[in-house]
């Protein structure tokens, strides 16, 4: 995969930069070595992201993308957590990832192989399971109620301010529309879900060829 205005030490250089500059105790040295253990397992995660995206260019990653920005600090947190079990790092990360892009993405959080954020400014992702290909835009939320913790099956979309929480079950290939809020409800697959009155929800078919525009056959 190109790195686009970078080489593989350059890019590490400078996400070591960033950690400095939004966490500045002065544990860049100790940051860099964790993250360059795992730092090319997180790029080959983010390129089978970019290659499964529709908007974004074949074999090529732009960290001044803040999409793609925002997507590979998860997958670096997330890879280091996973494999060695560190905590300072992949907390690091998750700070730069809310201070430079405005989400909130925990390290612990399991992601699905492919996602793809929109505008990153304002997303909260709780604990959930996550399908694959899941479209996330600004504003979107989900999150869990004690034990209630939603399910999201493959091909959702969640458009801006949107949320899914307390347990609800969405379905496979359905779209939440603007400011719809999913509470605790079961949602049909390939539905489009709108706000009804007071707490109901409207469903329509959902659009057969929408997912084109987001990702790749």
């Amino acid at each position: 995969m190109k790195l686009r205005g970078h080489t593989r030490e350059t890019l590490l250089a400078y996400i070591t930069a960033q950690c400095a500059h939004v966490v500045p105790d002065g544990r860049e040295a100790v940051f860099r070595t964790v993250a360059e253990a795992h730092f090319d397992e997180a790029l080959e995660r983010m390129h089978r992201c970019i290659n499964a995206c529709a908007p974004w260019r074949v074999d090529e990653f732009n960290v001044l993308q803040s999409s793609q920005h925002a997507i590979f600090l998860y997958y670096l947190s997330n890879t280091i957590w996973k494999r060695s079990g560190d905590t300072e790092a992949p907390t690091r990360l998750f700070l730069m990832n809310k201070a430079f892009n405005g989400i909130d993405l925990f390290y612990e959080i399991a992601m699905p192989e492919v996602f793809y954020i929109g505008h990153s400014l304002g997303i909260v992702l709780a604990k959930a399971t996550y399908g694959n290909y899941l479209v996330l835009y600004q504003n979107a939320t989900v999150g869990r109620h004690k034990d209630q913790i939603p399910v999201i099956g493959e091909r959702v979309v969640m458009y801006p301010g949107s949320s899914i929480a307390a347990g609800a079950m969405i379905e496979d290939d359905v779209v939440i529309s603007q400011g719809t809020r999913v509470i605790g409800k079961h949602v049909p697959r390939g539905q489009m879900v709108f706000a009804g009155a007071g707490a109901e929800l409207v469903m329509r078919p959902r659009p057969d060829d929408l997912m084109g525009e987001y990702f790749r056959p």
